[in-house]
């Protein structure tokens, strides 16, 4: 039986309080990438999609899922996505990309495509830098992995490039923009598997606006 290509779907999500406001277009949009998520693998039968799916605030962190066929992937609802408290965002990265870099040792069949959302910088890490991050980021890159970053609220570009992520996507807080955004992420997240499927470069621009996959 052949071994199909891995494409692990890492997805950080901020469950910090300051989400409250956007917490009902969050819950729909995210339930939105999951259909995508979904679809794209039964679209492309030889890939392997396996979704880690973390939300995090200053309360602590929950793997919702860990290295799971993306049957498994569940839409989440108000009572499993209550925003409260701050934004270790460091730690969340730091824990999740060391988990998962050690499930992928001596594995060389498969890409990793890191989806971060969160509208807020870094404000209650213990275990993890900035300095860290970056370092661990930059080795990774160069392993497969592909880094995302969306954000609201703060400078999402200065702040994703001082972690070396320079794929990013800013958003405003009102319904019709964080729509328009995750239709973009989705368009995205399908060209990705298609770039996979081509045997084409992943470490292009991720957000780049080529034609609508749907559409070719």
């Amino acid at each position: 039986m052949e071994t199909k290509h891995q494409v692990h779907n890492l997805i950080l999500l901020d469950e910090s309080g300051s989400m409250t406001s956007i917490k009902n277009t969050i819950i729909q949009g995210f339930n939105e990438i999951v259909q995508t998520v979904k679809g794209i693998a039964l679209q492309y039968p030889e890939q392997e999609h396996l979704i880690t799916f973390v939300t995090f605030n200053g309360l602590g962190m929950k793997t919702l899922h860990f290295c799971e066929p993306v049957e498994k992937l569940n839409e989440i609802d108000d009572e499993k996505y209550q925003p409260d408290a701050m934004t270790p965002l460091y730690d969340a990265m730091g824990f999740s990309f060391a988990k998962l870099r050690k499930e992928l040792e001596g594995k060389s069949e498969y890409n990793v495509l890191v989806t971060i959302l969160t509208d807020g910088e870094e404000n209650s890490s213990k275990e993890f830098s900035g300095a860290t991050i970056k370092q661990l980021v930059e080795e990774l890159s160069q392993k497969n992995w592909t880094f995302t970053y969306i954000g609201a609220d703060h400078d999402v570009e200065k702040f994703a490039v001082s972690i070396s992520i320079t794929n990013t996507m800013q958003f405003n807080k009102n319904e019709a923009d964080m729509k328009q955004m995750f239709v973009k992420e989705q368009n995205a997240r399908m060209r990705y598997s298609q770039k996979i499927h081509t045997k084409e470069n992943t470490s292009m621009s991720f957000y780049d606006e080529e034609e609508d996959p749907k559409k070719s």
